[in-house]
């Protein structure tokens, strides 16, 4: 099957993207940075998500994991939610392949904390899901999306490599850790692969801080 996963450079992207590939699929990935896999069956598409027109052309492709986005940059609004309509707009229309659609929104979608363009994008991410979930559902198709909390990638080094912030953290995690992208991984596969019935919902998989200690930590500027 054709997976492609925007955002493949680095983190729960690139985890994802070698996930796939063991299980023997064809992935492309798209993403502003140069390749960070090399695998027979992964292809590499260096384009920026905001242009529509610079997208590769990829044909049949089964499963689209929207990952790419920013956070708390100058253009959270363009790279986390018109991107990846950009991306699902082309890729879903006339495919009769398509198996499934998953977003990756953030806890922040749910909560409303963290920063306010990025929690704005990223439920209005979760509004778009539902409306390509409907659209796709007579193809047989599932769309959903993952709202994590944390996860050590490079993205979150300001509070992971900063003892007082992670402290502060921990004490409010009531499960006392944060995921890894390899975990991330396998909610991807089942969610998109294993899953059949379940579209147009949202899943919150945040250690517990949400619904049992809702906070957020990031350092001071």
């Amino acid at each position: 099957m054709n997976i492609l996963i925007t955002g493949a450079s680095g983190g729960i992207g690139k985890a994802a993207a070698e996930r796939f590939l063991a299980l023997g699929h064809k992935v492309h990935g798209i993403d502003i940075l140069p390749a960070v896999i090399s695998h027979p069956d992964y292809a590499h598409h260096i384009a920026d998500i905001r242009d529509a027109k610079a997208l590769p052309e990829i044909e049949d492709v089964g499963v689209l994991f929207s990952n790419a986005g920013t956070q708390n940059s100058e253009d959270d609004i363009g790279n986390n939610l018109q991107g990846a309509i950009n991306v699902t707009e082309k890729y879903i229309k006339n495919n009769s392949a398509l198996r499934s659609v998953l977003f990756n929104a953030s806890a922040s979608a749910v909560t409303g904390q963290e920063f306010p363009v990025y929690a704005a994008a990223k439920s209005g991410l979760l509004g778009y899901m539902k409306n390509v979930a409907i659209r796709v559902a007579p193809l047989g198709a599932t769309c959903n999306a993952i709202c994590l909390g944390g996860v050590h990638t490079p993205l979150n080094d300001p509070v992971t490599a900063d003892p007082e912030s992670w402290k502060k953290i921990m004490d409010v995690t009531p499960m006392k850790k944060w995921m890894t992208a390899d975990e991330v991984a396998d909610w991807v596969v089942f969610l998109t692969l294993t899953n059949r019935s379940m579209s147009g919902q949202n899943l919150l998989i945040d250690n517990g801080e949400h619904d049992l200690n809702p906070t957020f930590v990031w350092p001071e500027e």
